[in-house]
């Protein structure tokens, strides 16, 4: 800041033994004190551009992670559709992670994950994609109401024609979970 100061006052001034001279004569303020308007000074500027730089990388964070609400349940149901498997495991992995109550878990269904992730359980052709949709589809069909949505649009024999794999146990775990709810929710519709 002193050398930028320098400058300008170099530039604005040209006779500057002059300016020197003047300045010394009719100044009330001493060398300390113009150190400490300085000090003050940076202080200012450095602090506002603080907030500057805090509030771009505030914005720029937000528009490249945008992990918040509908918009991230539309970009993870959006992954479903790619064909490559990683982006499909990616997707159901986030869906999985974002239905954590029942008010999350049918706005994921409102919003046609469910049946996305049948449709990848159904044409997944590898363990690791079997394992997350099993996995994602598990944590929804802890609602009830999305239990019922995933047994009227034939999760059940989705799952049940599913293949065990013998180097994951989680898969026949998550299966035998959706089963089960499955099977508690048919047993509740055929009572009635």
């Amino acid at each position: 800041m002193r050398i930028l100061a320098a400058r300008i006052a170099n530039h604005f001034c040209r006779a500057r033994n002059a300016y020197q001279t003047r300045s010394r004569n009719f100044s009330s303020l001493n060398k300390k004190d113009d150190l400490t308007l300085e000090e003050e000074a940076e202080r200012k500027i450095g602090w506002c551009l603080k907030i500057f730089f805090a509030g771009t990388a505030t914005y720029i964070g937000y528009q490249f992670f945008p992990y918040l609400g509908d918009n991230l349940i539309h970009q993870s149901i959006s992954l479903l559709h790619v064909k490559d498997p990683l982006f499909k495991r990616m997707g159901a992995s986030r869906l999985s992670r974002f239905a954590i109550d029942d008010e999350r878990r049918m706005k994921v269904v409102e919003m046609g994950g469910a049946q996305e992730l049948l449709l990848m359980l159904g044409s997944a052709k590898d363990d690791k994609t079997r394992k997350e949709a099993l996995k994602a589809l598990a944590a929804l069909s802890k609602s009830d109401e999305a239990a019922n949505f995933l047994g009227s649009n034939g999760a059940l024999s989705i799952v049940k024609s599913t293949p065990d794999s013998l180097e994951d146990s989680d898969i026949s775990t998550y299966k035998s979970n959706i089963l089960e709810k499955l099977d508690e929710k048919n047993l509740a519709v055929s009572s009635n």
